[in-house]
């Protein structure tokens, strides 16, 4: 009987018990709800459109931007549409790209070039096309990848025979080029980096660059890249890097480059002469040539002049290497490659608005109206003015120490 009443007694302060608990669970639920209608009140109320009408909102404005004029769509997408649609084509047949049920490739590619001609940045990018900036980063990443994965096949040597360049050009170009099939040379795009890393890629310019060097043909394709140095590494030390990789640069036995005089004369690899002039504008309203060496580097100049229009082309283009971008230094590296991945495929269809032509390109040289003379007697004017502050400075250390 004993056992049977504290039995007895221990249920009922169990009981007791349990009924506490959830008295007090109960004050608790009560308590939050009061706080979350309580806020609810404080916030302000948002009303929300229904999503098919944003969805049927988003598709006229899609079929409007690469359905709609020619103009219209080199304008923002830097491409015309027949190229647009075979590159998304390209991109779902080989499996680089897939599409989702709310989010077509057409609208993917579509929002990574407004990134990277228009340079929109994500939030930009997400108001036009009614995204959230998280599905808008998650796609530009998607696409950048596919870009650099299609770069192998874009971005390579496709001939080694003499360019018609040359050989229209007997007396200028023929013989003498012969087995010269491209140019190859160094430009500084701007870069984002740590402030740690700035003072290496600092060179040149005034902000942190990376130094990108580029080999192309004669029809401004780019048949290699190596982006990723930093801005303060000398361009004979980029391209020894480039020829000393197991994927790099590869000329074929017999040809080679034409490099300014940066770079020095290597197999494969043909500079200018130093000390003679050479650029164009330093020909213009001067006298011709006045030696060989001022021959060679007349018409060197005139053929290497396509490493320069086609890194014009691509900057202008691609407006993202206008300014330093907000991208970590690994994507930035695979912008470089993505976009001249677009240039090339974007030329497979011809010349565009967008590509400097030889005669577009020698009217835009600054003209230059001082013969060589003019050119030497500034030289000589500087360099004994520098003489001469040099004399003063040491005639006054010379005066304060007597």
């Amino acid at each position: 009987m004993g056992q049977r009443k504290l039995c007895r007694q221990y249920y009922l302060e169990y009981n007791q018990y349990l009924r506490r608990v959830r008295f007090a669970a109960l004050l608790v639920c009560v308590a939050m709800c009061w706080y979350m209608i309580s806020r609810r009140k404080r916030k302000r109320n948002i009303t929300y459109a229904p999503i098919i009408n944003r969805d049927v909102e988003r598709l006229r404005r899609l079929n409007r931007l690469y359905h709609g004029t020619e103009a219209h769509c080199i304008s923002e997408l830097r491409m015309r549409k027949a190229v647009f649609h075979r590159l998304c084509g390209e991109l779902r047949s080989r499996a680089l790209l897939e599409e989702t049920f709310h989010v077509t490739i057409e609208e993917q590619v579509a929002m990574f070039i407004h990134a990277v001609g228009q340079n929109w940045s994500n939030r930009a990018i997400a108001f036009e096309f009614m995204r959230s900036t998280e599905t808008v980063s998650r796609y530009f990443n998607l696409v950048l990848d596919a870009l650099c994965i299609l770069a192998r096949d874009l971005i390579c040597i496709k001939s080694v025979e003499t360019h018609s360049k040359i050989t229209a050009s007997p007396g200028r170009f023929h013989p003498y080029f012969e087995g010269c099939i491209g140019a190859l040379d160094g430009t500084h795009i701007p870069a984002c980096v740590p402030i740690h890393m700035q003072h290496r890629f600092r060179g040149r310019k005034s902000i942190p660059t990376q130094n990108v060097l580029a080999a192309v043909d004669f029809d401004l394709r780019f048949i290699y890249v190596l982006a990723g140095w930093e801005g303060s590494a000398h361009d004979s030390y980029v391209l020894q890097d480039a020829l000393s990789r197991p994927n790099g640069l590869k000329i074929p036995e017999g040809k080679y480059f034409l490099a300014d005089a940066g770079y020095a004369a290597r197999p494969g690899i043909l500079p200018p002469y130093r000390g003679a002039r050479y650029h164009l504008n330093e020909f213009r309203g001067s006298r011709e040539p006045e030696n060989a060496r001022e021959l060679f580097n007349l018409r060197h100049s005139s053929l290497r002049t396509t490493i320069e229009r086609a890194f014009g082309t691509l900057k202008n283009r691609f407006k993202i290497f206008a300014r330093q971008p907000f991208f970590p230094l690994k994507t930035q590296v695979k912008n470089v490659m993505a976009c001249c991945a677009l240039h090339n495929w974007i030329l497979l269809d011809g010349p565009d608005e967008y590509v400097y032509d030889d005669v577009a390109w020698y009217a835009a040289l600054p003209r230059s109206t001082r013969n060589r003379t003019d050119i030497h007697q500034e030289n000589v004017a500087w360099s004994n003015k520098r003489d001469e502050i040099a004399n003063k400075m040491w005639e006054d250390k010379l005066g304060q120490l007597v």
